[in-house]
């Protein structure tokens, strides 16, 4: 191997003789050099996948569970859309779908019983009191 070292003086300093520092640095530079792996070098890339978003419907679900409760709907759904949530947390997105899945079909059925059943709670009223007048 053919190491060759330079030394560089400033015209200032060509008197005196390098300082330990500088003859360090050298050595490492002569020493290390040019890479002696020919071989190109390669490279690993990793292609992480973005997590894709599986809605869960749990904020639908405990409104349905809250306020238009129609045959427990409301909480069966809010049952699976946790479950789907937990699927989710664990990285089964096909359970997580499945559960989701079932949770809005039942929120939307909750939704519109729901819907039904209140507006048959004002109308029927409405529609007694006018009978009886």
């Amino acid at each position: 191997m053919n190491h060759t070292v330079q030394t560089f003086f400033s015209p200032a300093s060509t008197d005196r003789p390098p300082n330990y520092e500088m003859l360090k640095e050298e050595h490492k530079v002569a020493t290390l050099g040019a890479p002696h792996n020919p071989a190109p070098s390669t490279s690993t890339v990793i292609h992480i996948r973005s997590k894709t978003s599986v809605p869960d419907h749990v904020v639908w679900s405990l409104f349905n569970t809250l306020f238009m409760n129609s045959c427990c709907l409301g909480f069966i759904a809010f049952a699976y859309s946790v479950k789907s949530r937990d699927r989710k947390m664990v990285g089964d997105l096909t359970g997580a779908q499945a559960y989701a899945s079932t949770a809005k079909c039942l929120n939307i059925w909750a939704l519109i019983l729901g819907i039904i059943m209140t507006i048959l709670l004002i109308i029927i009223p409405i529609l007694i009191l006018q009978a009886y007048q």
